[in-house]
């Protein structure tokens, strides 16, 4: 498969949407996925338009190599956030940290981390409104602990089903393809 296609599915573009963020014809860009590889102008205005770096479309012999060790750094990434999972701000920071510092940003290290701030997003508007509805609405229920255990499993459930996407293709497709950063 080709590799503009294979990013560009992964950040859920269409053609035509890639077009208008990169500027380039829509003809030229599947040309591209067909097999030609792009030069000039065209190689800095796709790789700026999806935040890769313009080597990222040109084939050489390292290529697999450094397929194989992004591969790799996103599953360290992926799984780094199990242990703080009951820490959330940690579960986003740690494997952002991560990638910074191993130069891992690539599409799928952001939507890995993307997933996990929704996640904690969606937690803390759980845990408001657990507290609205026991202060203002003196709701008492002894249920309103399965909101962080439900979390926490939500959490390991998505974490876990990306590992195995991770593991069984070349380019996954992360649950829930977000892309936030």
């Amino acid at each position: 498969m080709n590799k503009l296609w294979q990013l560009r599915e992964l950040l859920n573009l269409t053609q035509e949407e890639l077009s208008q963020k990169s500027g380039i014809s829509v003809r030229t860009i599947q040309r591209i996925e067909s097999g030609q590889i792009p030069k000039g102008y065209t190689l800095k205005a796709l790789s700026r338009a999806l935040g890769v770096e313009e080597t990222y479309f040109v084939n050489n012999e390292n290529d697999t190599e450094n397929n194989r060790d992004e591969i790799r750094w996103s599953k360290i990434l992926n799984f780094v956030t199990l242990p703080f999972i009951l820490l959330p701000p940690l579960n986003i920071f740690v494997p952002l940290a991560i990638m910074f510092y191993k130069k891992q940003n690539n599409a799928i290290n952001l939507n890995l981390i993307s997933i996990q701030i929704i996640e904690t997003l969606i937690a803390l508007l759980f845990l408001i409104i657990v507290l609205i509805l026991n202060d203002w609405f003196l709701v008492k229920s002894e249920l309103k602990m399965l909101i962080p255990i439900v979390w926490i499993l939500a959490n390991a459930i998505v974490v876990v089903r990306n590992a195995i996407e991770l593991n069984k293709n070349r380019y996954p497709s992360i649950f829930p393809n977000i892309n936030i950063l």
